[in-house]
């Protein structure tokens, strides 16, 4: 690990990009196609263009001529690109034509021009196929920014015709994205601000301050996965828009710094290379799953300390109000109006769900008639009816009951023994706190001796059932409890507004059908249909609800952290 001690953060940003390129430098053997086994020449001609492509910035980046380790590896790029047999491939594999143009790209910016290579280059472009062939919008923004580069002329379209087209520009849904869709995002930043050197110019209608509050929100789930590869692009992005004074951007510094290996190295994410392409090779599976991470966190520390690169202050993002009101009603009314079909002991929790979110509504008249139906079915059930579903639902059911004067003789009885088996008692665990807070809630036990009982602390929280890093399983599995179960502990916790919670909020109110009822069963027979309905739409209420109590971004007087996911 990076032994660099604590201190001025510039310098150690400086030691991360020094140590990082050391290290690239130390094995730029491996970055040569002519001395790679077989099975790994496009790997080393990837990795090739890649090392071109940060020396390339160094050139741009810093007006101090290049040495050192830097200067090795031109030499070594020079080296490979003068062979004939290198650049000759450029007319006879056109659609590789961007690892060509990547490398002559770096020289050119370094000074090494080379007038044949560039001769190659523009005959490719210009031949009908390498430059128009059919591309995704992010490889076409990289087309054009490598030409560009290269002061290849061509009849392509503008880079700000591209950008509508790309995921960035399209407010993507963060459950949804893969790894490869994140790397898409990161791309396009790159290549439409020149690597943070030039002001895009944006689709109309496209707000820049949204892709800040993607990239922070990405940085959330990539350091919660410690995915060191697209922390490292993320942070480059943030650092291309011109976004330093950014909690995340400090804590994906510390991450890489802390995650750097002593000899420079920063190792990739799991699946960075096939197992059959190290082959047993263990020096060579080193450099091969740690070299594209390592110029990624060079090219971080580089961004960072140029003085071309511009400079803003972090733009504001105004979150939007909630828009649950009307779903959630929807909800309450399938959901009450179905579990009065079924057994009230079983549906307990249903019911609970329901009076609760009618009183978070402001409309308890909601509840009534299901309320009612049960207090009635449940008035001489036994206490293990009770028991078993746990102080929180009884207590939001009671509290239903009480809210409308509904008595229930077996729930009565049940929570006076309750109370009578707290107050022989001489403290409660802290997992216990929530449930003696219900009490003194229904009026049954004394503040003054709920605090004896708990010596005034607080009730954590549980531990949440989702966590961030969950999310994209839990939508590829359509695992809509668990992404509601996300939705209620973020808005409990202050993090209603925050961006990843508003996504989960986007697919979840997705997924209600007319009726109200949410979630998609893909299956045919009733009743199998009607018991996933019933969960999917019981959960979804509570996370709703909890999202619409909480719709002003604080709770308990705190404002809501963008971090707090990480914690």
């Amino acid at each position: 690990m990076n032994t660099t001690q604590p201190g001025d953060g510039s310098s150690q940003r400086r030691a991360v990009e020094t140590q990082a390129v050391a290290w690239l430098a130390a094995r730029r053997t491996l970055i040569d196609p002519a001395e790679a086994a077989t099975g790994r020449v496009l790997f080393a001609r990837k990795a090739l263009i890649e090392t071109a492509f940060l020396v390339g910035l160094r050139a741009r980046l810093d007006p101090e001529p290049l040495d050192g380790d830097y200067a090795a590896l031109l030499d070594q790029v020079e080296q490979i690109a003068a062979r004939p047999s290198y650049r000759e491939l450029i007319a006879r594999d056109e659609a590789a034509l961007l690892l060509y143009a990547g490398t002559y790209a770096a020289l050119r910016l370094c000074g090494r021009e080379d007038p044949e290579f560039r001769r190659l280059l523009t005959q490719a472009a210009a031949g009908g196929y390498a430059a128009v062939f059919e591309r995704i919008p992010y490889r076409q923004l990289d087309l054009l920014h490598t030409l560009e580069l290269c002061g290849v002329p061509h009849a392509l379209p503008a880079m700000d015709e591209v950008l509508p087209f790309t995921l960035l520009c399209n407010g993507p849904n963060i459950l949804k994205l893969t790894d490869r869709d994140i790397y898409a995002i990161t791309h396009t930043i790159f290549y439409a601000t020149d690597f943070g050197l030039r002001e895009p110019r944006w689709p109309r209608g496209f707000d820049p301050t949204t892709a800040v509050e993607l990239l922070e929100a990405l940085l959330v789930l990539t350091l919660g996965q410690e995915n060191a590869d697209l922390v490292g692009e993320l942070l480059c992005c943030l650092l291309c828009l011109g976004v330093r004074d950014s909690e995340e951007a400090r804590r994906a510094w510390e991450f890489l710094t802390a995650v750097q290996e002593a000899d420079g190295r920063v190792n990739g994410p799991p699946g960075v290379v096939h197992p059959g392409l190290a082959d047993g090779d263990d020096a060579y599976r080193h450099w091969a799953t740690g070299y594209h991470t390592t110029i990624v966190a060079a090219l971080a520390a580089l961004l960072d300390r140029s003085p071309r690169v511009v400079r803003r202050p972090r733009p504001s993002v105004p979150a939007p109000g909630s828009a649950v009101e009307q779903p959630l009603r929807r909800a309450v009314m399938w959901l009450a109006d179905t579990v009065r079909r079924h057994d009230p002991a079983g549906c307990l929790p249903a019911a609970a769900a329901v009076a609760h979110a009618a009183e978070a509504l402001g409309e308890p008249g909601l509840a009534r008639p299901l309320l009612l139906d049960f207090s009635a079915r449940l008035t001489d059930a036994d206490a293990e009816v009770w028991q078993r579903h746990g102080m929180e639902v009884v207590g939001a059911f009671a509290s239903g009951l009480r809210a409308h004067g509904i008595p229930c003789a077996s729930l009565d009885l049940f929570l006076k023994s309750t109370v009578a088996a707290v107050e022989v008692l001489d403290r409660v665990p802290p997992q216990a706190v929530h449930n003696v807070r219900r009490l003194v809630g229904l009026g049954l036990l004394s503040p003054q001796r709920a605090a004896a009982l708990t010596g005034g602390a607080d009730a954590p929280h549980p531990a949440p059932e989702t966590t961030v890093t969950d999310l994209p399983g839990a939508w590829k599995d359509y695992h809509l409890g668990r992404i509601a179960g996300f939705i209620r502990d973020s808005a409990r916790t202050g993090r209603a507004q925050h961006r990843i919670t508003r996504d989960a909020v986007a697919f979840l109110l997705a997924q209600q059908s007319s009726c109200g009822a949410f979630g998609r069963p893909a299956c045919d027979e009733p009743s199998s249909r009607e018991r996933a309905l019933l969960s999917w739409t019981q959960s979804a209420v509570t996370a709703l609800a909890a999202v619409h109590t909480a719709c002003g971004g604080t709770v308990q007087g705190r404002p809501a952290s963008r971090l707090d996911f990480i914690h």
